[in-house]
């Protein structure tokens, strides 16, 4: 997902409007995260990006969305940009205590 979310609306309240970007941005996750792994990847990764604009956009982590998406309501921005993409995690081989 790579998108520019629009802050304002005619016709919607602010606190909907936001309301409505945080649903979006969670489906979106719920739906990368149900599909089938690739072999030997263990869980989803999401690589996430978040900035006023895509060229300002900084990496955050996933947990940090709903922050962002805050302090960007906060600060009064227009709109904002945001991007995950979903890529296959491993996770790291145990040591274990014969191998030290």
């Amino acid at each position: 997902m790579r998108k520019n979310f629009a802050l304002t609306h005619p016709k919607l309240k602010p606190a909907r409007l936001v309301d409505a970007i945080k649903y979006e941005v969670k489906k979106y996750l719920r739906r990368e995260r149900n599909k089938s792994l690739p072999a030997g990847a263990d869980f989803w990764h999401f690589d996430c990006r978040f900035g006023a604009t895509q060229e300002q956009a900084d990496v955050i982590k996933v947990s940090e969305i709903n922050k962002h998406i805050d302090h960007a309501v906060g600060a009064e921005l227009p709109s904002f940009y945001l991007e995950i993409l979903a890529k296959p995690g491993f996770k790291a081989p145990l040591m274990d205590e014969d191998e030290e």
